[in-house]
């Protein structure tokens, strides 16, 4: 008798305990210390995560968002340097190839060799003047874009990151 009512107590204590992740809530390589939505559902190099491209090589992005708005691109080199390489791009809700056709400018890989990572990051507004720019630890980096969205007066914002390879 006494194991069917610790069997009920402990049923009943842990009917109380939830687990609740929302889209956003997990980001790989990004601190969830902001409150992201899931806007950016795709992100990566035309030639798929984890591709590798030569020095001297033009790269672009495709990436699809569930609404329409600004989107940066910021690159973090092997060597940890970060910086961005486009600002606030205006783009619809759906799929796009960046660089757009009509931007005249092109994504060219250089070194340093090894892995590159890509974040793309979103907002509802246009973004201010914060740029990313210099080698950030995880901490820099997250307040570097505290201070973007802040600026960017964003209500709806989101980061996605993707990866590549440099080869010479």
């Amino acid at each position: 008798m006494k194991r069917p009512v610790l069997l009920l107590a402990l049923a009943v204590a842990l009917s109380a305990c939830t687990v609740t992740l929302r889209p956003g809530d997990v980001q790989l390589g990004v601190s969830v210390e902001f409150d992201l939505s899931d806007v950016i559902t795709r992100f990566e190099p035309d030639r798929g995560v984890g591709s590798t491209y030569y020095v001297g090589e033009e790269v672009r992005f495709v990436v699809t968002l569930r609404r329409a708005g600004y989107v940066s691109l910021v690159a973090i080199d092997p060597d940890g340097r970060t910086y961005e390489f486009e600002h606030g791009v205006y783009l619809p809700a759906g799929t796009h190839v960046l660089p757009l056709p009509g931007m005249r400018r092109r994504y060219v890989v250089d070194y340093p060799t090894g892995k590159q990572r890509v974040r793309a990051v979103f907002t509802d507004t246009r973004p201010g003047s914060v740029h990313f720019r210099g080698v950030y630890t995880t901490n820099g980096f997250n307040d570097r874009l505290r201070l973007y969205f802040e600026q960017s007066y964003a209500q709806v914002r989101d980061v996605r990151e993707t990866y590549f390879y440099i080869a010479y």
